[in-house]
């Protein structure tokens, strides 16, 4: 029987969680004192860290930047880690931290689960990890995350969560007949060329997209967060123009709940869209399986017309991404005839990697085993935990800072960086917003090398991650860490 114990045990009052931010982003900059991020630098990263500086060195003459993941750069320089293993990391010169990054999320139980990697090793010595062909555990993974989300009755695997969003707008559009896509401003749906439109600051527009023509963006629209009146302004006067096709969301809020929304939020999304006759696309690479078994859908009881999948349905390994929903919009997903005989138009897509045993196995028994040990909540309470301790610490030492999770997805604003928004109707401010937030975004780093010099590994210095392979005593541990940053905290001058 699915389990359908939800991680969220107290829903943040995203009215209150906003008007900190308000404060925060009106303040002068609170970060790691210069002195103190001086001393982290010469006696941890130089002394203690010399191996991950010398290889780093020389990637940078082949990769660029030095490394292949955003998440992996980190001042003042990317550190190698060489083991995963539960709630920790171990880097190539020995030294452990709590990981709070998570591999981006994925990773409900915690790195490198023996229960999985078990399964993996039989696959690999029995199958290999790709075939080309058809394996028993692409059924029963589909099968899996039928039975746990309501809404999806069926489900295609695809390489990435980027490559489910693009061929989301393909399956709306073609089961609409409408052309636009909107989206909810600062959201992130992959980096593909129509979805990188209005990513990180809601009113972005095309400005976070560098290389990207703007007329690859003309049919993409971004609505301001929490704000049900910009939606329907714009579903209405989209009639006039070719309609919608969908409304793409991330359920918590953009970037995985950085600017909260209010708990009936999505169910009036939901009613919008049936109004307007738009497909309502949940990106669920953040919340599936870690909001709860059935998804933040369940949690909210929202019922969305197609669901993106990543992360965590390949149990961290890789080809995570695929794409579930309702049988009369699925089916523009499948090849040759539909149930009633009739030739219909597929959506275009592909992907030779997707849907290979090693993704399937992994997915399967990662899902099964969240499950069975009811993961989602219990690394949502370890989330309440870390949360309640970091808001008082912040107390303590009297910072503005702003602390709040929704479930084991926790934030740890200290700057405030994604809080900006721009406002078209004023572009004389626009040059003022993109710069604050690029000098905000280089504080967040100073932070972030500090959290890594005490052993805590977070997602950009303002977003951490609770699995289930955390106790009370670890989180514990990891608030003396954070309390020995916070109390060398100033103004930033």
């Amino acid at each position: 029987m699915m389990d359908t114990r939800f991680a969220i045990s107290n829903y943040p009052d995203a009215q209150a969680v906003t008007e900190k931010l308000d404060h925060l982003i009106s303040l002068p900059m609170h970060s790691i004192k210069p002195d103190v991020l001086a001393k982290y630098e010469e006696e941890y990263f130089e002394k203690k860290c010399k191996k991950s500086k010398a290889m780093i060195s020389e990637a940078k003459q082949i990769i660029p930047g030095g490394v292949q993941h955003n998440l992996a750069f980190n001042y003042p320089f990317p550190l190698v880690f060489t083991k995963a293993e539960g709630a920790k990391l171990y880097d190539i010169d020995g030294n452990e931290y709590y990981d709070f990054l998570q591999a981006g999320g994925p990773t409900v139980l915690g790195s490198n689960p023996k229960v999985v990697r078990d399964q993996v090793i039989d696959l690999l010595n029995t199958c290999g990890p790709s075939t080309g062909l058809f394996h028993e555990f692409e059924y029963k993974l589909a099968k899996k995350i039928s039975d746990s989300v309501p809404t999806v009755d069926m489900f295609r695997m695809l390489g990435s969560g980027t490559e489910a969003c693009m061929v989301a707008c393909r399956v709306a559009r073609l089961a609409t007949k409408k052309k636009h896509i909107l989206k909810m401003g600062g959201a992130y749906h992959g980096w593909s060329d129509q979805l990188g439109y209005g990513i990180r600051v809601p009113g972005s527009k095309f400005t976070q997209a560098s290389g990207v023509p703007i007329r690859l963006m003309r049919d993409t629209q971004e609505f301001f967060p929490n704000d049900l009146n910009d939606l329907e302004k714009k579903l209405r006067r989209n009639q006039l123009n070719g309609g919608t096709a969908a409304v793409f969301i991330e359920p918590i809020g953009p970037e995985s709940g950085t600017r909260p929304l209010d708990f009936e939020f999505n169910k009036g999304v939901e009613r919008l869209c049936r109004k307007y006759g738009a497909l309502l696309i949940f990106d669920e690479v953040v919340t599936g399986f870690r909001i709860g078994m059935a998804g933040a859908q369940g949690y909210y009881g929202v019922e969305p017309d197609l669901t993106i999948f990543g992360k965590v349905i390949a149990g961290g390994y890789p080809g995570a991404g695929g794409i579930g929903g309702k049988r009369e919009y699925m089916k523009y997903m499948g090849a040759g005839l539909d149930a009633s005989g009739m030739k219909i138009k597929k959506a275009f897509c592909g992907g030779t990697m997707a849907a290979t045993p090693i993704s399937c196995v992994a997915g399967y028994y990662t899902l099964e085993e969240i499950d069975k040990q009811n993961a989602c909540q219990k690394a949502g309470q370890m989330g309440d935990r870390i949360t309640a301790g970091l808001n008082a610490i912040i107390d303590k030492y009297n910072l503005p800072f702003v602390a709040f999770n929704q479930g084991s997805v926790c934030h740890m604003e200290t700057v405030g960086t994604m809080h900006f928004a721009i406002d078209w109707s004023k572009p004389w401010q626009i040059p003022n917003v993109l710069k604050e937030t690029s000098n905000r975004k280089a504080e967040m780093t100073h932070m972030g090398a500090a959290y890594m010099a005490e052993g805590l590994v977070t997602l950009a210095g303002s977003r951490l991650y609770t699995s289930a392979a955390y106790t009370e005593e670890m989180i514990d541990d990891a608030l003396v860490r954070f309390e020995r940053v916070f109390s060398n905290i100033a103004v930033v001058e």
